[in-house]
């Protein structure tokens, strides 16, 4: 299965793109292998979850994901664009 998202690299960040047609199936639980800062690049309803927390609305704000925590994003409408900041 290929990635549901599409990586551009800036710099030192990873711009990150979900289409609006992304099955939301593919957008899995999982953990990521080093910390990281993300925020979106614009508004949207799209939601992130922490496991065993209630999802949260993506904001311009920065997220802290630690390394080996278990997340996930919820589909929301329209396109999502993310900054991924290691």
């Amino acid at each position: 299965m290929d990635n549901p998202y599409t990586d551009h690299n800036k710099g030192e960040n990873i711009i990150r793109e979900f289409s609006y047609d992304t099955d939301a199936f593919e957008l899995v639980w999982h953990r990521d292998k080093e910390d990281r800062y993300v925020e979106t690049l614009h508004k949207t309803d799209w939601k992130f979850q922490f496991d065993n927390e209630l999802p949260i609305d993506l904001t311009k704000d920065k997220l802290f994901i630690p390394k080996d925590t278990y997340h996930r994003l919820i589909k929301g409408t329209g396109d999502l664009s993310i900054k991924i900041q290691k």
